[in-house]
């Protein structure tokens, strides 16, 4: 029996996959479907402490496999979340789920932090340190000394699972320089990556950009992303504790998609784009085609290959 189930931090997953914190789970009917599908868990819109409505539109743009968004966090504030896990936690007392947070501000979030604390909500959260579409506000996991202040003031308080989202790195120092900083902390999990942001698409026929918040920076998601996102999945589990699982995301299109970002280290795997368009039937989808390849190899479950990469040095 092929087996998809995982474990982060001591609770256990049915199914790898999940959604990630974007399209499709703002509001009670998108997070009642999640409920109803064969993913593991889900996580809810990143939410601010008040109802936000985000940037202007056209805000979204498709592109080839993938998209552009400058979205700005548009979410029903944390009170109307942090029900909805309560709500859900009553009837599912066995379930774990992902409650993501991303104020504007270092007090936003301790603010968010400490209600939740003081709530009854015994899930994950996940604190997003990377939102790359809020105009005038930079990105905190850039800033590392940024990040150590963060997690010293949360972490003097907050007591439950919490796990951070994070942008992407794309020097090897940087790797080493975050890893340091995350591995003084008792983080549950880390999730990497976030879209890659401030690019620009051009429409060569307007001569103009696609999307109109930041004069046309957005950040990309999609297939374009992938390298990048395993290589972030592979570059932070050589070096967190191992106590730090991973969720890796980005440019989930198929099982192979999954099998790879499983095989470079993550526990856990986030769809964002590809569920966009697809919907809760993506992970009927994606399982059985990562069953297929896990039969194919004569894998049971997937601790058997998670981190297992091969390089040349081998």
């Amino acid at each position: 029996m092929t087996s998809l189930a995982t474990s982060i931090g001591g609770r256990t997953f049915e199914n790898c996959m999940m959604n990630a914190a974007g399209i499709r789970c703002q509001n009670k009917k998108d997070l009642d479907a999640l409920v109803a599908s064969s993913a593991g868990a889900y996580v809810t819109k990143s939410a601010t402490p008040q109802k936000r409505a985000g940037n202007p539109s056209p805000r979204m743009h498709t592109l080839n496999k993938g998209s552009i968004n400058s979205m700005g966090l548009p979410n029903n504030g944390l009170d109307y979340y942090l029900d909805y896990v309560i709500d859900d936690q009553h009837k599912r007392p066995k379930a774990t789920n992902f409650l993501s947070v991303a104020g504007t501000s270092l007090a936003d979030n301790l603010a968010m932090l400490h209600q939740i604390q003081e709530s009854e909500f015994n899930g994950f959260v996940e604190l997003n340190l990377s939102c790359p579409n809020v105009p005038g506000k930079p990105q905190v996991g850039y800033d590392f000394d940024r990040v150590n202040d963060v997690l010293d003031q949360v972490f003097q308080f907050y007591t439950k699972p919490l796990g951070v989202k994070l942008p992407p790195y794309f020097d090897l120092v940087h790797f080493d320089q975050i890893a340091a900083i995350l591995n003084q902390y008792h983080l549950t999990f880390v999730n990497t990556i976030n879209s890659i942001g401030n690019a620009l698409v051009v429409d060569p026929r307007s001569e103009q950009v696609v999307i109109r918040p930041k004069g046309g920076f957005g950040g990309i998601g999609g297939a374009s992303v992938k390298p990048t996102a395993l290589a972030n999945v592979r570059g932070l589990a050589l070096r967190l504790k191992p106590a730090i699982a991973i969720v890796g995301t980005g440019g989930i299109l198929n099982g192979v998609d999954v099998f790879e970002h499983i095989l470079c280290g993550a526990s856990m795997v986030q769809i964002g784009t590809q569920f966009g368009y697809e919907g809760t039937k993506l992970f009927d989808r994606l399982s059985q085609e990562l069953k297929d390849i896990m039969n194919q190899k004569g894998y049971t479950n997937i601790e058997q290959f998670r981190g297992k990469l091969k390089t040349f040095d081998d």
